[in-house]
């Protein structure tokens, strides 16, 4: 065949060899926000370091590599013993030990640590997602054990450490340990409080036997597991270690990984309890309220892992654009494509910054910010997890057929993008715990109508919106049926306070002109036309300036 035909032209370079964090004006500009002058040189450094290996042509394999090598189930050895081992291809270690040693599990005990957990998060998983969830339940395991300070004593150093060893062997011979959690059975799903396994006491104090089965375990090569069980006085939360002290197995059976739409790399099990030794955590009877510290911070990683997932789908729609030409120039000087691009920039840049907000609270840890938290992330996660689907699928149209193609990378962040809204409690749970807090928690609406309320009278179209809200949040008749639509304006108008006070003004004026003043269609690239959408566009750009 003539060389000539396959001379390849107008074709787009490959988004690699980048800093992945200096890249993200949004997000690089929230750090610096949150984080106190003394602490932020730290923090840039090892955010920027963290950055440029996610941006790497190392990571990116990484990541193909474990998708397409997505983790196997072991239930015996050759000999007819039972083991329960899922092995996993050497780049999800590798994935996950570069996290490890970049502190993503490690926020609560060093100086702005979630902000800086949260950037990092938000950074890395953009190479790779799946590995994101034993990341966020470690993470999260911390303050539900220090409801026993025995247990947060022993297992808290190890949480938070920034060694990764993988394998099974007694927590006190490893310097580094990760958790999972089991909440859900085949009967209840999100109705734990209808969960049938049962928790036996023993002669030990704190010790248990548990019998029964979990239909979701996340992560269950971890070293040690939260889960719920029916314990003599109601339903308890315990530690169930994978080996025991004494180097035997604990009764673990994986009977199967899930086959998932998306989410590969990641395993995620059914498992049967059956005489599992097990150390209750908290009293008994108040299992909810011991884990739902963990479950708020696990969801609060669901708004930041879909904050990563729409980034990476906007920057490489961008940066296609930036290169590919049609009808006689580059796309991204083509007015209806600027109009796209500046849509996604959009959604992309509010969750960034709403998620970042939500981290510095955690930091910050006062008893208004508490309050704030307790609505705005059930709001957040209702509303940012489910703008991450329609992102990535607009994100991957930019790219045309080319986006279509596995080896663009865009497929995989679709099937990815709709995880975030499951996880944790899908959308009708979230809205619906906004709600309680709304009934039950007067002092949670008044710091989040505090907090929207810092960029009053800056903009006309906000504040018909905050009134707007009002008037809705006065009126609690029938407020079930439309939680969704209310839950979805608190979200609405929370990005949009955070954007008046911290955006730069096309970002801003764009935003509340199209989400919260009406000028919008119904699918992305319907801004008004009249907006600075090329400085919107140039501000998403994947390059550091």
């Amino acid at each position: 065949m003539a060389a000539t035909t396959h001379t390849v032209t107008n074709q787009v370079p490959p988004l690699v060899g980048y800093d992945v964090f200096a890249a993200d004006r949004a997000l690089s500009e929230a750090v610096e926000r949150h984080i106190e002058p003394g602490v932020l040189p730290a923090a840039r450094e090892e955010l920027s370091t963290l950055g440029q290996s996610a941006g790497s042509a190392q990571a990116q394999a990484w990541g193909t590599q474990a998708n397409e090598h997505p983790p196997v189930l072991r239930t015996h050895d050759r000999y007819g013993h039972r083991i329960d081992e899922v092995e996993f291809h050497p780049s999800w270690h590798r994935l996950l030990g570069h996290a490890v040693s970049a502190g993503l599990t490690d926020a609560w005990g060093r100086p702005a640590g979630h902000v800086r957990r949260a950037a990092g998060f938000l950074v890395w998983t953009q190479a790779e997602a799946g590995h994101g969830c034993p990341l966020s339940m470690t993470h999260a395991a911390v303050p539900a054990l220090r409801t026993e300070p025995v247990l947060a004593a022993e297992w808290e150093p190890k949480l938070t450490s920034y060694v990764y060893e993988e394998g099974l062997r007694p927590a006190r011979e490893k310097a580094g340990v990760l958790f999972g959690m089991g909440m859900t059975e085949k009967q209840g799903g999100t109705d734990v409080r209808s969960n049938t396994t049962v928790a036996e006491p023993l002669a030990g104090e704190g010790e248990y036997l548990l019998t029964g089965h979990k239909w979701f375990c996340s992560a269950p090569m971890s070293d040690g597991f939260l889960v719920l069980a029916q314990a003599p006085g109601g339903l308890t939360c315990f530690l169930v270690p994978r080996v025991l002290p004494d180097g035997t197995r604990n009764v673990f059976a994986i009977q199967r990984l899930k086959d998932k739409l998306g989410n590969r790399s990641n395993a995620s099990s059914e498992v049967e309890f059956d005489g599992t030794w097990a150390r209750r955590v908290g009293e008994e009877g108040r299992g909810v309220r011991t884990i739902i510290e963990m479950v708020a911070a696990t969801r609060l990683d669901c708004v930041v892992g879909s904050a990563a997932l729409m980034r990476q789908a906007v920057a490489q729609a961008v940066h296609h654009a930036t290169y590919r030409s049609a009808f006689g120039g580059l796309l991204i000087d083509k007015p209806l494509m600027r109009n796209v691009l500046a849509d996604l920039a959009l959604e992309s840049e509010a969750a960034t910054v709403l998620a970042m907000r939500l981290a510095s609270a955690y930091d910050t840890d006062t008893e208004e910010e508490r309050a704030f938290l307790r609505i705005a992330v059930p709001a957040a996660k209702y509303w940012v997890t489910k703008r991450c689907t329609p992102v990535v699928g607009e994100a991957l149209e930019c790219l045309g057929g080319n986006g279509y193609v596995e080896e663009s990378g865009m497929p995989r962040l679709l099937r990815e993008a709709p995880l975030n809204s499951i996880w944790e409690g899908s959308g009708n749970v979230q809205a619906l715990d906004v709600l309680r807090a709304l009934q039950r928690e007067p002092q949670a609406l008044d710091a989040f109508l505090r907090e929207v309320g810092k960029a009053r009278g800056a903009d006309h179209r906000l504040d018909a919106a905050i009134k707007d809200l009002l008037t809705e949040l006065a009126d609690l008749e029938g407020i079930e049926a439309r939680a969704r639509r209310l839950v979805e304006r608190m979200a609405l108008v929370l990005q949009g306070s955070l954007l008046v006070r911290w955006a730069p003004p096309e970002v801003s004026d764009a935003f509340c002109a199209s989400r919260l003043g009406g000028d919008w269609g119904t699918a992305f690239g319907t801004l008004p036309h009249s907006l600075d959408l090329a400085s919107v566009v140039n501000r998403a750009r994947p390059v550091a300036e």
